[in-house]
């Protein structure tokens, strides 16, 4: 089965007006990705993108892998596949509308008839939808091979028409870069800005019980002193001196995981450095156009 016939039917989302101009990726939309195709090498993988079409951007905020073997079920097992996910993340209140799809590629081999017939099958419901292509080769040289592309809406019209012979696609002036359309991707850092929250409330619990671990400490050596004095004053009236301490006035402060502490810091660590590697290549292509822009002005 292929992936245009898995997607045939996709949830609908309302079709606007608006032209698309922005993709917003999440964090955690980045990294699912990234990690689904590079774990899945050699093999090629694709998987559905969910989010919200607002305006002029659309933003994606979730995303899920294809299963691996989809190719040999049937198309009634792979659209269960997509409809139990679709419950599940309506269920945990996680947005589940379709927007597109991902897939990876090998040197920027994504241009294909079965791609162009998805965009199709797409569009019939989600007019704005995108698909997102990760090259795992070209990012492993050190630079994030992401793009967002969708079909351009003249050459959807031809294609749904079949008119693609030579003397339609001219009356209609669509050349070979009329086909597909890059879209701008933006990397949201919320992810990055909840993980610093998070991690910030995981420190506050960590600074309240060493406040009162030390508060029930001084609690106990006044209580111990006061103590010490009550039983000088037993032993000189020939009494049986008390415990010097009371395992049922304190008891010991619950100390809290550092599970959570390690695991936000993990993944402020892993936006950073994704951030950090976007602006550097961010930096060295405004070197690389102001010395051809100095370059030109002579």
């Amino acid at each position: 089965m292929s992936l245009a016939d898995l997607v045939s039917k996709p949830k609908e989302i309302a079709a606007h007006q608006t032209p698309l101009k922005t993709v917003q990726l999440d964090g955690q939309v980045v990294l699912k990705i990234v990690q689904h195709c590079n774990d899945s090498l050699p093999n090629l993988v694709t998987g559905q993108l969910l989010g919200l079409d607002v305006g002029q951007t659309l933003e994606v905020t979730d995303c899920f892998a294809f299963p691996a073997n989809v190719e040999e079920d049937t198309e009634e097992d792979g659209a269960s596949y997509q409809l139990d996910m679709m419950r599940c993340l309506r269920e945990v209140n996680v947005d589940n509308n379709t927007v597109g799809w991902y897939q990876s590629a090998t040197l920027g081999s994504f241009q294909t008839v079965e791609l162009i017939e998805t965009f199709v099958n797409y569009h019939e419901n989600i007019k704005k939808c995108v698909c997102i292509i990760y090259d795992p080769q070209l990012s492993a040289r050190g630079n994030l091979a992401m793009k967002a592309v969708r079909l351009k809406d003249a050459f959807i019209s031809m294609y749904k028409e079949q008119k693609l012979v030579g003397k339609e696609l001219r009356e209609a002036a669509i050349a070979w870069k009329d086909v597909f359309q890059e879209i701008p991707i933006k990397k949201n850092i919320e992810s990055l800005i909840a993980s610093v929250d998070d991690l910030v409330a995981e420190q506050a619990k960590v600074s309240v019980y060493h406040k009162n671990l030390a508060r029930q400490a001084q609690q106990m050596a006044t209580w111990v002193q006061k103590r010490r004095q009550e039983n000088v004053a037993r032993r000189n009236a020939g009494e049986e001196p008390l415990p010097d301490e009371d395992p049922v006035l304190f008891k010991p402060v619950p100390e809290p995981s550092l599970l959570d502490n390690y695991l936000l810091t993990n993944q402020i660590s892993t936006y950073s450095d994704n951030l950090n590697m976007a602006s550097t290549q961010a930096l060295q292509k405004l070197f690389v156009f102001e010395s051809f822009a100095k370059s030109t002005a002579r």
